[in-house]
């Protein structure tokens, strides 16, 4: 009788045990996947792109796109990507400023303090790749994006960034004085319409407010590709030049208004573009 007894009280106890096992194991995985959660990226600039299924890249000659591209908004509506009320003039895209080509274009604020612009991503995006550098003394940042439906645009001349794209730009090699080259980035972070990029912007040290911009579309090359001479004067550049577009057209309509009425930025060729009528 006895013998049954203590055979009884270690089946008990295996049950005990059993459960106490079952109980932690429960425990664990509950606050496992707590801990997992806590470490997820915020949402914004540096949040990686995880549903993305195309990526465009350039294979040397031309834009292609790994798998099948969402279609783009018809017609494609660009928000401003800084107070358009604040801009003096416009670098219109597709001309020559000084002895280079320039298929961007860009937005001054003559009588703005670099403090007074800010720019947002005017479209959701993935950021391609970057730069800083130094230029007439004070660091620069570029920046590249890439639309998924193809789509691609870029800011340079910012100033001052935003905590996230200051946390991107400080992966990138050290600045050197004039030296803009870019590094692509892998994975490629994503970005929303509306997240900010920088808060300053231009040359503090020259009073000079302003930044570049440009929009391409990858998709297809331009109305001027279609020109002999204008595609053997600008063979060395298949990556921006062919699929620059005059992305004053594309604003939204009261931005695209006050833009157009705005005087060309460049002195010498003034609103002459390449790309817009």
């Amino acid at each position: 009788m006895r013998k049954n007894i203590n055979g009884f009280a270690h089946v008990v106890i295996l049950l005990v045990v059993l459960v106490l096992a079952v109980a932690g194991v429960a425990a664990w995985k509950v606050f496992g996947s707590k801990k997992t959660e806590g470490s997820t990226v915020d949402p914004g600039t540096t949040e990686q792109s995880s549903e993305s299924t195309v990526s465009w890249s350039m294979d040397g000659s031309e834009w292609k796109a790994t798998g099948t591209p969402s279609a783009c908004d018809d017609p494609l509506s660009i928000p401003s990507p800084a107070d358009i009320s604040l801009a003096t003039a416009v670098l219109y895209p597709g001309q020559y400023r000084g002895t280079d080509y320039k298929p961007h274009g860009g937005l001054r604020f003559d009588g703005s303090a670099n403090e007074d612009i800010t720019v947002t991503a005017p479209l959701g995006a993935e950021v391609y790749k970057a730069s800083r550098y130094y230029e007439q003394g004070e660091v620069q940042y570029l920046f590249v994006f890439i639309n998924q439906c193809g789509i691609m645009y870029k800011f340079d001349h910012l100033l001052t960034l935003s905590s996230d794209f200051q946390a991107l730009a400080d992966k990138l090699p050290e600045p050197t004085d004039g030296d803009s080259r870019t590094t692509n980035f892998d994975p490629r972070p994503s970005v929303k319409a509306g997240d900010i990029v920088a808060t300053a912007v231009g040359f503090k040290n020259m009073d000079n407010v302003g930044f570049d911009f440009g929009v391409y579309d990858l998709r297809s090359k331009n109305i001027s590709y279609e020109s002999d001479s204008w595609k053997a004067e600008h063979q060395n550049d298949n990556e921006y030049a062919p699929y620059g577009i005059c992305w004053l057209d594309y604003l939204e309509d009261d931005a695209k208004s006050i833009a157009k009425a705005l005087p060309g930025g460049d002195g010498v060729n003034g609103k002459t573009s390449d790309y817009c009528d």
